[in-house]
């Protein structure tokens, strides 16, 4: 049995005092049965450290391949690792999209996390004009082989995997949940083919585009979703802890 995974991106959002007010809010918050994570700016990450309850875990946003280096901008795995950080986001159609974020740097960004024992939340997805065209498959198909090129099967176990539907992304619009575990369905065999059944059976593939408190238990519901990442509704704690709330009544 897969445990349900819930993780909130809160993207640029959230000062020291927002932050601070977050998580004052869902410190007593029981998590039983369901991994929530908070994946939040690197400037809330010590604030995290400092005052999160150890059931909620957490997440930073992107990870450096190198340890230290001249790479203005970047962030370090050592620095992560400082912080307590236990999940990263790699490869966030925004990164890919606004930041020049390739198949190959996710792949070494994913070798990096692991390197120093953070496990990666690797995102993949297609654009509106790639699924009108009915390239949803061939898309996903190549973005989860190329990052996971190089890992071992009980590497790719541990991780999880993030089906993103670009256009439904901060739109309001969300696949139905159908359509969602149809492809994350497909996601799960094309990992079958480049390991095998078993390693499979137990890699968690989350979905992410427009997630609700509302239609998080339709999701869940499906045969191989395994929880969400969520971005705008991630960003108010009641909305946070219905979310996970959500996943809790799907595994009951």
């Amino acid at each position: 049995m897969r445990t349900p995974i819930i993780a909130g991106n809160w993207k640029m959002n959230k000062n020291r005092a927002e932050t601070k007010s977050f998580i004052e809010q869902v410190k007593d918050f029981s998590v039983d049965g369901v991994e929530a994570v908070l994946c939040v700016p690197y400037t809330d990450l010590a604030i995290l450290k400092d005052s999160l309850p150890s059931q909620i875990k957490i997440g930073a946003q992107n990870i450096h391949w190198a340890d230290n280096g001249a790479f203005t901008g970047e962030i370090s795995p050592l620095m992560l690792k400082e912080l307590d950080v236990q999940y990263v986001i790699i490869g966030h159609s925004e990164r890919r999209e606004m930041f020049g974020e390739t198949d190959e740097t996710v792949n070494k960004r994913v070798h990096a996390a692991y390197k120093h024992g953070i496990t990666p939340i690797v995102c993949v997805g297609e654009k509106l004009e790639e699924r009108e065209a009915g390239k949803t498959k061939e898309i996903v198909k190549e973005q989860t082989e190329k990052a996971l090129v190089g890992l071992s099967s009980e590497q790719v176990k541990q991780l999880v995997i993030a089906y993103e539907p670009i256009w439904a992304i901060g739109t309001g619009k969300s696949s139905s949940a159908e359509d969602a575990n149809e492809v994350i369905s497909y996601i799960r065999s094309v990992v079958a083919d480049q390991y095998d059944q078993q390693v499979a059976n137990e890699v968690r593939i989350q979905y992410g585009g427009s997630v609700k408190p509302e239609n998080i238990v339709s999701f869940l519901a499906q045969s191989d979703i395994d929880g969400a990442l969520v971005g705008g509704a991630s960003l108010e704690p009641n909305s946070f802890m219905a979310l996970v709330k959500g996943a809790k009544t799907n595994e009951q």
